[in-house]
């Protein structure tokens, strides 16, 4: 039941995200459930892997290089599953992925805020 809250929170966290970010277009709710379905699966395979190789990087710029990573990541994510997730520019996959990163954090707290505090 938890995996299955947090794929419609992720998908909901992609439509939020397509409408602030000029440059970044979702065609509907099933298009966000498959975009987030994507993206946790790219996230947690290439993103991991990239996340790890780039680590020194990662220090270097005090974890701001991780949105560069997670940019990339939804450019990937973009190109799979054209037409219906599109990113049309890097700046907007980096501020995108910022988004992304914050409203998911935000809608996940809302649900279960009291998981913080045990």
């Amino acid at each position: 039941m938890r995996l299955l809250l947090n794929w419609i929170l992720s998908a909901l966290a992609v439509w939020i995200m397509s409408r602030i970010v000029p440059g970044i277009f979702v065609s509907g709710p099933i298009a966000a459930l498959i975009a987030a379905l994507v993206i946790g699966f790219i996230n947690a395979t290439v993103g991991a892997l990239l996340k790890i190789l780039t680590f020194p990087l990662t220090l270097l710029t005090l974890g701001i290089f991780w949105f560069v990573i997670n940019a990339l990541m939804l450019e990937l994510a973009s190109a799979l599953l054209a037409p219906g997730f599109q990113v049309r520019t890097f700046t907007a996959a980096f501020i995108g992925a910022i988004v992304l990163s914050l409203v998911n954090m935000v809608l996940k707290w809302l649900v279960n805020p009291s998981r913080d505090r045990d």
